[in-house]
């Protein structure tokens, strides 16, 4: 068992509870980590015997493009479409970042961390 790990991932969404964050949008970063057997890969060097990385961006960036208005929503989104997608995923972990939340003052993010088991 080990953790398979995308980091620092950046995009350009429509989130927020606010309609006019909801029509400017905003800059999020995202990172996500899972924990799955990956022997065969580790042993055998073989890209079938752990999760694709390639396709878990490809999860993420789908569901970072659909706006909401709680990052808590999202990430739960994000978990519960790679738990469907990779069967072999035992527990995932995500934090997305809102940059420049509108908190009126100074903070240059607002985070958000999910942690899911199955």
């Amino acid at each position: 068992m080990g953790e398979v790990a995308l980091e620092g991932m950046e995009f350009f969404a429509y989130h927020g509870y606010y309609e006019e964050e909801q029509k400017i949008g905003n800059k999020y970063e995202v990172n996500f980590a899972i924990t799955t057997e990956f022997e065969k890969a580790a042993e055998q060097d073989v890209l079938s015997g752990t999760v694709n990385y390639e396709i878990l961006y490809q999860v993420i960036k789908e569901q970072m493009a659909i706006p909401s208005k709680m990052l808590e929503h999202v990430g739960h989104r994000i978990i519960e479409e790679t738990f469907e997608r990779f069967p072999e995923i035992k527990s995932a972990k995500i934090e997305i970042s809102k940059f420049n939340p509108p908190v009126r003052g100074v903070c240059e993010r607002a985070r958000v961390t999910i942690r899911e088991e199955r």
